[in-house]
C-alpha cells in the first residue's frame, strides 16, 4: 500500500515539529533599533526584534531558536510548516510510504538555489551525510533516538562509512530514505533545520569553517536571501528571493532583524515605530495590557520552552557530588514557589510547570490528549511544599552526614532582566525554606553557560529547552545515559530501557503502549528530581497594525513569515 502526502496530513497535525530548537541563546542587550530599508521595488522591510544574536547559520551547528528562524526563512527543506504547525510540501512536492512504514520516497519539485543551480536529491544526501560526520549537537536527530535513519548511529560513531547512511538519490528528483523502524512523525522532522539540504559544489568551494558566516558564504533556496550579516553583531537583513519556487506567495520585500536584549528597549522601540514586531516580558506586559494604545496590539502565545534547574551529579562538582543525592535535589525542587515566579517575575502568561515534559505541545495520536495536561500527577515529588522540602533535606543530611550545603547556580544575564530576577527569587526561596542551603549566583552569557555545562563545570544551572518536534521524546531523550544533553550525567538502566522500547523496540508501532511507557519514564525523572521544572514560557508579542500572516509555533520554528503581509 502507498500512502500519499495528502492522506497523511491530518495525522501529522498532531505530530508536527516546530522546533524551537534547543536552549535559545542570549548574547546581546543592545538598545539600538532597526529602521525600515527599501527593497528593490520600494517596499518597506518588516522590522523584527531578536532576543539574542544569531549563533550560526550553518544547519549543522545551529542550536537556537533565533538561528532556526532565520535559516528557515532562507532555506526550504523537504517539508515546511503551515499556520497550524502541520507538515506540508516544500521542496518535496509529494512522497510515498512503504507498507512497512520504513521507506519514504520523496518526489522533488522544480526549485533552484540562489546561484541558479537546481535543488536536487543529492543536496539532501550530501547534507545528511555531512551532518552525521560532524561532531555537532544535533546530529543525534538522524539516529535511533529520533529520525531512526538506517545506519545513522554507526555513521555518527564512525563505525560505518557515510555512504551507508539510509538516504539515496534515485535520480535528481527522487530521494529515498530508509528507516530502521517506523517513525510516526518523520515527515514533520523534515522541516527541522538539521534536515535541510546543502549544495555540495557551493559548500566544497568555501574555505573550511566559513559556510554560513556571510551572504557570500550562505546559499538560499527559500523565500528570502541573506542580504547582510556579520556573526556576533546585532543586525541581520533578509530580502525576498525573486526566484523562489513559491515567490508569488511572499508579500514581504524583506526583513530587518535587530537584536534587542532588554524588554524596556523593545517596548520603547515599538512605541517609537522603529520595530514592527517585538517580544516583551515582565512588567512591560502588564504595562502594555493597561495601555489603550498597545493592548489591542498584544498577542500572548505559548512559546514551548521549558525553564528548569539541572543539577550536576558528578563528584567534581557540588561539594564532591552532593547533588547526586536524590533527596537533596527533591528538597530544592519543593522549596521553589513556581506560581510566584510566573506571577511576580516572568509576568508574560508563562505557566508554572511540575512535569518534565511541558504542557500544551504534544498530543496523543489516538485520543488527542495533551501529554502533560495533568500538572498534579507528580505532586508527590514536585510542588511547592516547605514542610515536604525540609523533610527531604533532613533525609539528605542524614544520608550524606552533612548539615550545610553551598552550591553555585549559573544563569544568563544578557537576555533581559527576567532570568536575573528568576535566579534571584530562586536563591531567596531556597535559602529561606531550606536552612543550611546556600545558593551563590554566577551570571554569564549563554556561550559561557553552555561551555560550563558541556564541560561539567557547574553545580546547578538555570536553563531551558525548546521542543524540536511535537512528541514527548524531544524532552525525554535528553536523560538517556550518555546523551549529549544529559548535563547532569544522571543514569538509570530502567529509564534507558523504556526509552529504547519507545524509539526502536516493543512500542514503536503500539502508540497507546508507547504513550503509557513514556509516562512511566517521566515518573522516574520526577521521582529522582533529575531536573526541577519551573515554568513553560509564553511569548508576549506586540505587532503593528496591519501586520498579518506571521505564524507563531510552540515548537521547531517559532515564527515564520512566508504568509506575512504589512497590509
Amino acid at each position: 500500500m502507498k500512502k500519499t502526502l495528502a492522506m497523511l496530513l491530518a495525522a501529522l497535525m498532531l505530530f508536527s515539529l516546530a522546533a524551537c530548537g534547543s536552549d535559545g541563546p542570549a548574547d546581546s542587550d543592545s538598545g539600538s533599533t532597526a529602521s525600515g530599508a527599501p527593497s528593490q521595488d520600494g517596499g518597506k522591510y518588516l522590522n523584527v526584534m531578536l532576543g539574542t544574536n544569531v549563533m550560526s547559520l550553518d544547519t549543522n551547528y545551529a542550536t537556537d531558536g533565533d538561528s532556526f528562524e532565520v535559516i528557515a526563512g532562507c532555506i526550504d527543506g523537504l517539508m515546511q510548516m503551515d499556520g497550524d504547525g502541520a507538515a506540508v510540501p516544500a521542496i518535496a512536492e509529494s512522497y510515498d510510504l512503504s507498507d512497512d512504514g520504513k521507506t519514504y520516497t520523496f518526489h522533488l519539485r522544480d526549485a533552484k538555489w540562489a546561484n541558479g543551480t537546481p535543488v536536487t536529491a543529492n543536496d539532501f544526501v550530501f547534507a545528511w551525510r555531512l551532518g552525521c560526520q560532524i561532531n555537532a549537537e544535533y546530529n543525534y536527530m538522524f539516529g535511533s533516538g529520533v529520525g531512526c535513519i538506517k545506519n545513522a548511529d554507526a555513521v555518527i560513531s564512525g563505525e560505518a562509512a557515510p555512504e551507508t547512511l539510509g538516504v539515496t538519490a534515485k535520480d535528481d528528483k527522487t530521494l529515498v530514505v530508509e528507516l530502521d523502524v517506523p517513525v510516526s512523525f518523520f515527515p514533520a522532522l523534515m522541516y527541522f533545520a538539521t534536515f535541510y539540504p546543502i549544495n555540495e559544489a557551493f559548500y566544497s568551494g568555501l574555505e573550511e569553517g566559513t559556510y554560513g558566516t556571510s551572504p557570500d558564504t550562505f546559499l538560499s533556496n527559500g523565500a528570502f536571501l541573506l542580504e547582510s550579516y556579520t556573526p556576533g553583531t546585532a543586525n541581520l537583513t533578509l530580502k525576498k528571493n525573486p526566484d523562489y519556487w513559491d515567490a508569488d506567495r511572499i508579500a514581504l520585500p524583506g526583513i530587518n532583524y535587530q537584536v534587542v536584549g532588554s524588554s524596556d528597549n523593545a517596548l520603547t522601540a515599538f512605541k517609537s515605530g522603529t520595530l514592527d514586531l517585538v517580544s516583551i516580558t515582565g512588567s512591560q506586559v502588564a504595562s502594555a495590557e493597561q495601555d489603550p494604545e498597545l493592548s489591542d496590539k498584544l498577542q500572548v502565545i505559548g512559546g514551548g520552552y521549558l525553564w528548569y534547574l539541572t543539577f550536576s551529579q558528578t563528584e567534581k562538582n557540588a561539594q564532591g557530588g552532593m547533588l547526586a543525592n536524590a533527596n537533596l535535589r527533591l528538597a530544592i525542587s519543593n522549596a521553589i514557589d513556581r506560581e510566584s515566579l510566573v506571577d511576580n517575575y516572568v509576568m508574560d502568561g508563562s505557566l508554572p510547570t511540575y512535569t518534565a515534559v511541558p504542557p500544551q505541545f504534544a498530543a496523543s495520536t489516538t485520543t488527542g490528549e495533551d501529554f502533560s495536561a495533568d500538572q498534579t500527577k507528580f505532586s508527590e515529588w514536585c510542588g511547592y511544599d516547605v514542610d515536604k522540602a525540609q523533610g527531604f533535606l533532613e533525609a539528605a543530611k542524614s544520608e550524606l552526614g552533612v548539615d550545610s550545603f553551598t552550591f553555585t547556580m549559573i544563569y544568563e544575564n544578557n537576555q533581559g532582566d527576567v532570568p536575573v530576577k528568576v535566579a534571584q527569587a530562586i536563591k531567596s526561596q531556597v535559602e529561606e525554606n531550606l536552612p543550611g542551603v546556600t545558593l551563590e549566583l554566577q551570571p554569564m552569557t549563554k556561550a559561557e553557560r553552555l561551555d560550563k555545562m558541556q564541560n561539567d563545570d557547574f553545580d546547578i544551572a538555570l536553563t531551558r529547552w525548546g521542543p524540536d518536534y511535537a512528541d514527548p521524546m524531544t524532552y525525554m531523550g535528553m536523560w538517556v545515559t550518555n546523551n549529549a544533553n544529559n548535563y547532569g550525567f544522571w543514569s538509570n538502566a530502567e529509564y534507558d530501557k523504556i526509552i529504547a522500547d519507545c524509539t526502536t523496540g516493543a512500542y514503536v508501532t503500539d502508540y497507546d503502549a508507547r504513550w503509557a511507557a513514556l509516562y512511566d519514564a517521566e515518573e522516574l525523572v520526577m521521582k529522582e528530581a533529575v531536573i526541577a521544572p519551573l515554568y513553560t514560557k509564553a511569548n508576549a508579542n506586540l505587532l503593528v497594525p496591519g501586520l498579518t500572516g506571521v505564524h507563531f509555533h510552540p515548537v521547531a520554528i517559532n515564527r515564520t513569515y512566508k504568509s506575512a503581509s504589512m497590509g
